[in-house]
């Protein structure tokens, strides 16, 4: 008797509840679309049990065929969620670790990599396992261009990767790759292909109409298709060419997603592992904010698991709400509408409003009555070294990042401002920095760029061309006489401008490229990023010289080295030049053998000639320094280094002096020429302003 009266209380609570919303939610969902547009369904489980159930629009626009409880929708990224449900199952069925190296499995992966990539951080995105969709855009291949697209080719292309985006663990980067890689990974554990696998286990659950997708021409029966009409009004359908499996393309219906909500939700009372497990951050993760498949974050201030899916016209959106025992499953094939903003406000209406109290950081207030004078305009570099830009346009001040991304700033005091989309999100300055407060108690600290900005002789060192083995392509930078960077790449037609915010950072479009240098202050590698494919390493083919020439007011200073007439001999060239290039004066240096200019240095009162000799010194080739005035007169030159040879390279003011770069060799022997053994390491020597060396230091070998 007691349990029919339970049964009747919660039945009388879904109905009331059912009465008073279900009006408001079905006009929300009409309003959406009109009947014969591309279609939306929206399920909502309450308790455990489907409170909403509506199918809108057509699945497929030809016949004017209707949605319905039989309709398969792509639910693209939202698939995710089972992908790590497999995994977790395997792991607690002991057939596999989540603190297992990837390579364990997959071991022609990342074969350079040193430290651990664990299961759990592809799980979590933190693995550093660069998008495959990004690093397909850059080889200029549009991935949902490729017929028959399906993993094994992903894996390939990341089996050209040499290294990861970023040490694993180390931060969150989205990554649709290290689902295709989960999927590998079920796979060798279970000796099944995926897509069999998965049948059986979404089978086990009860969800029989959901597959991933086997063959991209294959026929699933009821699919809806995907449409957009791209802004002109006219419905167009995108093919589906591709068949890759464990990120996305999972098709699957409305009322099989429900019945996987109600599972959820009643995971506590059938005590089942998996499922609780499932909605719970990973152990040992570093991260919590990201789960098993899920998104653990709170929206309209409450806890929340949640995630979102879209490719081409396909789009999902799933929000729980475990402490009101609430869930909303959204899917459609109108890439015209936005299931995420469905969803968020049918939650609305079904919950109440929770008014969050500010929690701001105590630090803000302490900024408020600041007497400084702060500078706001410059840049700044975020915790993970990402640039961002506060600029002053038209009088307006913005925020900046990267080639998109604009937010105006609102002042409130002369240090505080709040992002013109949120009041509540202030930004303050400080001396060396800046700081976003969130209401929520978070902050974000970002450090003001003490990263000079880019001289003529930084725009002239970044001449050259570039190559990725990974990727099997290459760029190319160039300098036009006005000193403008352009940017060239072997898989596009046409240049870029490039926007140079510093000597070390540069943009082009939506390439983000961050300058690395050796030893010697020479540009040997870029590190380009787009989107979530970060840090690819592109390195430099060509012209790896030192920095031998100076922009002057009037022209430039330059060194060269030549050669005698009989090729015996060379010696130093200084000149100074008129801008087009023609000589106004020319000095020469060397004694009677080798000399060799690599690079100039400009001080207050004249150069500095850095390069090598054999003409002075203690052995075959010596650091060969020359102190000029601005004339060219030489004041001193001097030499540094033992019996074997050492070459100058560059050179950097100090505040007792210079430092000199260069390299220093050391033999086993100094007669056995055919059986010595020889190392070559960096070696850095201190000098004061007049020359006399201070102090030296080897370090590094260079291969």
């Amino acid at each position: 008797m007691k349990k029919i009266i339970t049964l009747l209380t919660l039945f009388i609570s879904v109905s009331s509840f059912a009465q008073d919303k279900i009006q408001i939610i079905d006009s929300i969902v009409n309003s959406k679309i009109e009947g014969n547009d591309p279609g939306l369904m929206i399920g909502i489980v309450k308790d455990g049990t489907i409170i909403y159930e509506k199918y809108r629009g057509l699945a497929y626009l030809p016949y004017q065929i209707k949605m319905d409880e039989k309709t398969k929708s792509n639910i693209a990224s939202v698939a995710k969620q089972y992908t790590a449900l497999m995994i977790l199952d395997l792991a607690l069925k002991g057939q596999l670790s989540l603190e297992d190296d990837i390579r364990a499995y997959l071991p022609t992966l990342y074969e350079k990599a040193g430290d651990k990539i664990r299961i759990r951080h592809v799980l979590n995105h933190t693995s550093g396992i660069r998008d495959y969709v990004e690093l397909m855009s850059l080889q200029n291949r549009i991935w949902w261009k490729q017929v028959g697209l399906k993993n094994d080719d992903i894996i390939g292309l990341l089996e050209k990767q040499e290294d990861l985006a970023f040490k694993s663990g180390s931060q969150y980067t989205y990554s649709n790759s290290g689902y295709n890689i989960l999927a590998e990974i079920i796979e060798r554990v279970s000796g099944e292909k995926f897509t069999d696998y998965s049948k059986q286990f979404f089978h086990d659950l009860g969800m029989k109409e959901t597959l991933f997708i086997e063959r991209y021409a294959g026929v699933i029966p009821y699919r809806a298709e995907p449409y957009a009409d791209w802004g002109d009004g006219v419905w167009l359908q995108t093919p589906t060419v591709t068949k890759t499996a464990g990120e996305g393309f999972l098709y699957t219906t409305l009322k099989d997603q429900l019945i996987f909500e109600q599972a959820i939700q009643n995971a506590n009372h059938d005590n089942n592992i998996l499922l609780i497990k499932s909605q719970q951050p990973i152990p040992n993760s570093e991260i919590k904010t990201y789960g098993f498949g899920l998104e653990l974050s709170n929206l309209l201030n409450r806890k929340t698991v949640h995630h979102s899916g879209a490719t081409s016209g396909y789009h999902s959106q799933m929000i729980r709400f475990p402490e009101e025992k609430l869930s909303i499953f959204a899917m459609s094939n109108n890439g015209n509408i936005s299931t995420n903003v469905i969803t968020q406000e049918i939650a609305r209406v079904l919950l109440p409003e929770i008014k969050q109290k500010d929690q701001y950081n105590s630090r803000l207030f302490e900024t408020i009555s600041s007497t400084k004078e702060p500078q706001i305009i410059g840049q700044y570099h975020s915790k993970r070294g990402s640039l961002t830009r506060i600029v002053k346009e038209e009088g307006k001040i913005y925020f900046r990042q990267g080639q998109n991304l604009r937010i105006e700033l609102i002042p409130e005091t002369k240090n505080t401002f709040h992002l013109d989309y949120d009041s509540k999100s202030k930004l303050v300055f400080y001396d060396g920095e800046m700081t976003l407060f969130e209401p929520s108690g978070e902050i974000f600290i970002y450090k003001r760029s003490d990263t000079p900005s880019a001289s003529y002789a930084d725009l002239e060192g970044f001449v050259g061309s570039y190559e990725s083995r990974e990727l099997d392509m290459s760029f190319e930078l160039r300098l036009t006489d006005e000193n403008k960077l352009l940017v060239s790449s072997s898989n596009r037609k046409g240049e870029l401008d490039v926007e140079v915010f510093n000597r070390n950072e540069l943009l082009a479009s939506n390439f983000i490229m961050k300058v690395k240098r050796d030893q010697f202050d020479r540009v040997t590698e870029i590190l380009l990023t787009l989107g979530r494919a970060k840090n690819n390493r592109f390195k430099k083919t060509t012209h790896l010289k030192f920095q031998p020439k100076i922009e002057t007011e009037n022209g430039s200073i330059q060194v060269t080295t030549i050669g005698s007439r009989n090729g015996n001999t060379s010696d130093i060239l200084l000149t100074k030049n008129y801008p087009n290039g023609n000589e106004i004066w020319s000095k020469q240096f060397g004694g009677k053998s080798y000399d060799k200019a690599s690079s100039i240095l400009a001080t207050d009162d004249g150069y500095l000639i850095i390069g090598s000799t054999s003409s002075y010194g203690k052995g075959n080739y010596d650091i060969f320094v020359i102190k000029t005035d601005k004339e060219g007169n030489k004041i001193w030159q001097n030499t540094y280094g033992n019996f074997y040879n050492e070459y100058g390279y560059s050179a950097e003011l100090t505040k007792n002096g210079y430092l000199i770069k260069g390299t220093i060799q050391n033999c086993t022997s100094n007669t056995d020429v055919f059986n010595r053994t020889c190392t070559t390491n960096v070696w850095f020597v201190s000098l004061d302003e007049n020359g006399k060396e201070l102090s030296n230091q080897v370090l590094e070998e260079i291969e």
